[in-house]
């Protein structure tokens, strides 16, 4: 199908992620065919949801929309599980499902894997189209890119039935149009006098704060923030799922939901959101852990109106990209103040996060066997450079992670932060390494989250992305287990695994694989992975006690289950 992967390469796609199959065969074969000429390739994986991840990796490390494909029926019922997290992190995917011929199609009347995909795709896409014609190939490809990647970004959907697909296109009178032709390449500006109104706050603010969200990523407004920070000498906090919008040992950053975060969120008088909603993680924006309502002023600027006063009215809302509103706003506030010095209550927040860091010391530095998990992951964070990518999965196993992997530099930081989604970490590092191959990935996991796409390291080793897969193996459902252990005096239910040999499932599939027992032994077995050339995994045995229950896990689970019931009556 000629006409679709023209449009693919219009749209600078450089991968297509999925599993291919009979209704798919033109859309491979015309990769295989036009793909010589212009660097598309087709990745198969394992499994359509890590496929969907993968996609979902690229865009987030590239910025980029991520493309992937399945097959009708289950192929395109598999990809759900990753385009879930995809929507639930605001993640722009184009998602492109292969449907029975549009005669036996909507309604189906009995033909095998028959499936009404457009209304499966419904809850986790912000668009969806039908190309019941070949003649509307283009436009329709086109619309889907538009509504990927404009206002907040979010995955689509294009159905193609298999005869359409099968279709030639006359691209004379059905041009295949570069982005610029039909959609808006410069971000908007929110509106000039509310930008205006917003400056005199800041300017005359006594101690502010900046709260960024994944929208500071996407638009790459990083740089802005960092400049605007130092300008005001606010305080910087982000979403978990925004780490690295600020170095996160910037002398203006805490530590998100650390002691400091939460103290300066509290205390401070104006607060800048930009790019975030406030979720359940934030503590909806409410009080204790904010300032009181009609006390504490807001302000928010994003790119959706549907997300201004989501879950904390504001004062001003600015409607436009955070990059170029944020580069008008500190444009404005120079020309009001000049740098503004630091307020004395920053050095308190300063103490409680350093007091919070501090905490986790004797664990980071014990040396007893099983390995303590806050020593597995101070060892990891410090073998690997400032600018490695970490993709991080799992439950318990990302909890411990947060303590000591500190990020660096923006887009470095993949997680499915708004879904919880586990088996995402092993295909995020795929897809990270294929869009920076040049930078080091690393995947932190737990051996529950690791089985869900363990088999994606055959993918990893014939794509020949020499990603670092380290597993803390606790043999359980850990998160689950340590609420059964918290909350259910320990009424263990289908949360243990036999001892699997993780390494040895790595080396059958040609990747490196070393069970690691002991701490000294970590960070040599690092570097013995780095040096093979290989993708690797280092199935590192935990103490399961202590892996068990961090000791936020009873914070999380009154998040959770708030409002039920866990007796057991």
């Amino acid at each position: 199908m000629q006409a679709l992967v023209r449009c693919l390469i219009e749209e600078g796609v450089r991968y297509v992620f999925g599993i291919p199959g009979d209704q798919c065969n033109p859309i491979t074969d015309a990769i295989y065919r036009l793909g010589s000429e212009t660097g598309l390739r087709f990745v198969t994986a394992r499994h359509e949801q890590a496929a969907a991840h993968m996609a979902d990796a690229w865009a987030r490390v590239t910025g980029e929309p991520g493309v992937c494909l399945g097959t009708v029926g289950p192929g395109v019922a598999d990809l759900v599980p990753g385009v879930y997290a995809a929507w639930a992190d605001s993640v722009p995917l184009v998602v492109l499902g292969a449907q029975n011929q549009t005669w036996r199609s909507y309604p189906e009347h009995g033909s095998m894997q028959a499936l009404d995909q457009i209304s499966l795709m419904a809850p986790i896409t912000k668009w969806r189209g039908l190309v019941n014609d070949v003649r509307r190939m283009p436009q329709l490809v086109q619309m889907a890119f538009r509504a990927a990647t404009s206002g907040r970004p979010a995955p689509v959907y294009l159905d193609l039935p298999s005869n359409v697909v099968c279709d030639k296109l006359d691209t004379d009178e059905y041009p295949v149009l570069p982005p610029q032709r039909y959609r808006a390449t410069t971000p908007p500006m929110a509106d000039a006098s509310l930008i205006e109104r917003v400056a005199e706050i800041l300017a005359n603010a006594q101690w502010p704060l900046i709260h960024t969200g994944g929208g500071v990523l996407w638009s790459g407004a990083w740089a802005e923030v960092v400049e605007l920070a130092e300008y005001l000498s606010a305080a910087v906090t982000t979403s978990l799922g925004a780490r690295g919008a600020i170095p996160e040992d910037h002398p203006l950053c805490l530590i998100p939901s650390a002691f400091g975060a939460l103290k300066a969120q509290a205390a401070a008088d104006v607060v800048l959101l930009v790019g975030g909603r406030l979720g359940d993680i934030d503590f909806w924006g409410k009080p204790p852990i904010w300032g009181e309502l009609n006390k504490q002023r807001f302000i928010q600027i994003d790119i959706e109106p549907q997300n201004i006063g989501l879950n904390r009215p504001v004062e001003l809302a600015l409607v436009g990209d955070a990059k170029a509103t944020l580069r008008a706003l500190l444009e404005a506030v120079k020309a009001r103040t000049g740098p503004k010095a630091e307020n004395p209550q920053f050095n308190d927040a300063r103490q409680d996060q350093a007091l919070w860091t501090s905490g986790w010391e004797e664990g980071a530095c014990s040396d007893r066997s099983p390995i303590h998990p806050l020593r597995l992951m101070r060892e990891v964070r410090e073998f690997f450079p400032r600018n490695a990518i970490l993709a991080q999965d799992g439950g318990t196993t990302s909890v411990w992670s947060f303590y000591q992997n500190r990020v660096y530099e923006p887009r470095s930081f993949l997680w499915a932060a708004d879904s919880g989604h586990l088996g995402s970490g092993v295909p995020y590092a795929i897809g990270a390494k294929l869009a920076r191959p040049d930078v080091p990935v690393y995947c932190v996991t737990g051996d529950g989250s690791f089985g869900f796409n363990a088999m994606e390291m055959e993918t990893a080793r014939r794509e020949n992305a020499p990603i670092i897969v380290i597993i803390a193996n606790d043999c359980c459902w850990g998160m689950i287990k340590g609420g059964q252990k918290l909350v259910y005096d320990g009424r263990y239910c289908g949360v243990d695994f036999t001892d699997v040999r993780y390494d040895k499932l790595a080396e059958a599939m040609g990747c490196y694989g070393e069970r690691v027992t002991e701490p000294a032994q970590i960070r040599p077995a690092l570097q013995r992975a780095v040096d093979s050339g290989l993708p690797a995994v280092l199935d590192v045995m935990m103490d399961a006690e202590v892996h068990l229950v961090p000791p936020d896990l009873v914070v999380l689970d009154s998040v959770w289950m708030e409002g039920c019931d866990t007796g057991g009556g």
